[in-house]
């Protein structure tokens, strides 16, 4: 019993170290890092909504597919500057919108092509700020 109760404190202090981490990356990125990390929350997100629905675990792949959602409408549409980024913020706008409705689309019918049209999307847009940061550090 106390083997079980070591390993359970075990457990709760891994994932709040975690969390800490996770909290420190995040205060200490710069607005583009921040994105990056966005993008990357999406595509492990992706990765584990495929697994879900390849399992027929629907419950879990909704899950997964919800947080995907959050990071695109109140992660990355959030951060647009529409002002800033003029005529570029509304067409990402817009293939971000795209990218929900196919997210809602491989939920509701279990659709892994819809979610890979998704992931792919993200992942070009992803690759573009990638290589921003990447030009940005050289210069």
């Amino acid at each position: 019993m106390n083997s079980m109760r070591g390993a359970a404190a075990y457990g709760r202090g891994a994932g709040a170290y975690a969390r800490v981490g996770i909290e420190s990356n995040v205060m200490s990125a710069s607005p583009h890092q921040l994105i990056m990390m966005l993008f990357d929350g999406a595509q492990s997100g992706l990765r584990t909504a495929r697994l879900h629905m390849q399992n027929g675990n629907i419950a879990e792949k909704g899950k997964a597919i919800s947080k995907v959602l959050d990071i695109v409408n109140n992660g990355l549409v959030a951060a647009l500057d529409s002002e800033q980024g003029g005529e570029l913020a509304e067409r990402l706008e817009s293939l971000y919108d795209y990218t929900a409705r196919l997210l809602i689309q491989a939920n509701l019918h279990n659709d892994q092509q819809r979610l890979d049209e998704a992931a792919s999307l993200l992942e070009s847009i992803g690759s573009a700020w990638r290589e921003i940061g990447e030009r940005a550090k050289g210069a």
